[in-house]
């Protein structure tokens, strides 16, 4: 006599292997959009401390314009010009008069290469420009 093990087979079967497609694709598009955003702020640039440092409002675009220490002058990643740089800023601001920026300064650089960025700021029509510092612990 033939005995038949009985099981029971449920009318459920969940496939695992589009979920982990799902969750991968997720995992690469905030990987390259976390990446993408920093790019900026990873600059090897060396801040000064300062006792009232915060972080920069992201709600309007804000420009940053990076001064490394020989005085280059670098907006995202690429160098760039004084009367090019002024350029940038003035069609900027005719898109938005409250266009911000913020200066970021090695530390070891004369302060001169930070005034003479600031100076074109100014001249570009932007009012109030933000130098980004480093709390000092």
């Amino acid at each position: 006599m033939l005995i038949r093990d009985q099981e029971i087979e449920s009318g459920i079967h969940i496939d695992f292997v589009p979920m982990v497609d799902v969750l991968f694709n997720l995992l690469i598009f905030f990987l390259l959009a976390t990446t993408i955003a920093q790019v900026e702020r990873e600059m090897s640039i060396a801040l000064p401390f300062a006792s009232s440092a915060g972080p920069i409002s992201t709600t309007l675009r804000e420009l940053v314009i990076n001064v490394d220490q020989k005085g280059g002058i670098f907006v995202d990643g690429r160098a760039m010009e004084s009367q090019p740089l002024g350029d940038l800023i003035r069609e900027a601001v005719k898109v938005n008069p409250e266009q911000k920026v913020s200066v970021r300064g090695d530390r070891g650089t004369a302060y001169s290469n930070v005034v003479h960025v600031l100076d074109i700021c100014k001249n570009s029509g932007i009012q109030q420009p933000y130098i980004d510092t480093l709390l000092q612990e």
